[in-house]
């Protein structure tokens, strides 16, 4: 099985990529590489408000080999570019420390990648709604600890 991939290495296939009808394919591409989530993780809890899709967002908490937080995620949506969206997500925040979340800028990553003028109003509200939920996961995690 392949390593996770990294955000750089996202950015570069997106270098590589002139066109915007090749860039969703990639998108797409990218949603079907999310880890499965279970049936019971489809739940109002994981439920992300704010989204005309259909979005869901688990978190777990656990303690890295030094006993700090590192929240990690799955994600799944019924729409396949949103999908795809939670995939470059998840790759900037998933597996990270709550301060490390919080110090990550991903509308910034999504604007250089040129989605601003790529989403509709819709999406992106809901990417903002996705953003939202998981820093305010890494703030609460950050208060408990």
């Amino acid at each position: 099985m392949r390593a996770a991939m990294t955000i750089d290495e996202i950015r570069d296939n997106f270098a590589l990529l002139d066109e915007w009808d090749d860039r969703y394919r990639y998108v797409i591409e990218l949603g079907r590489t999310l880890a499965p989530m279970a049936d019971d993780e489809h739940s109002a809890a994981n439920k992300v408000q704010g989204c005309a899709s259909q979005v869901w967002l688990s978190r777990k908490i656990a303690r890295d080999d030094k006993n700090e937080t590192v929240l990690t995620y799955v994600g799944d949506s019924d729409a396949h570019i949103v999908r795809g969206l939670i995939a470059i997500l998840l790759t900037l925040y998933s597996g990270r420390h709550p301060q490390a979340i919080l110090d990550t800028d991903a509308i910034a990553v999504f604007d250089e990648l040129g989605f601003r003028e790529h989403l509709t109003p819709q999406r992106s509200n809901g990417l903002r709604s996705m953003v939202e939920r998981i820093r305010r996961d890494a703030q609460e995690a950050l208060a408990a600890a």
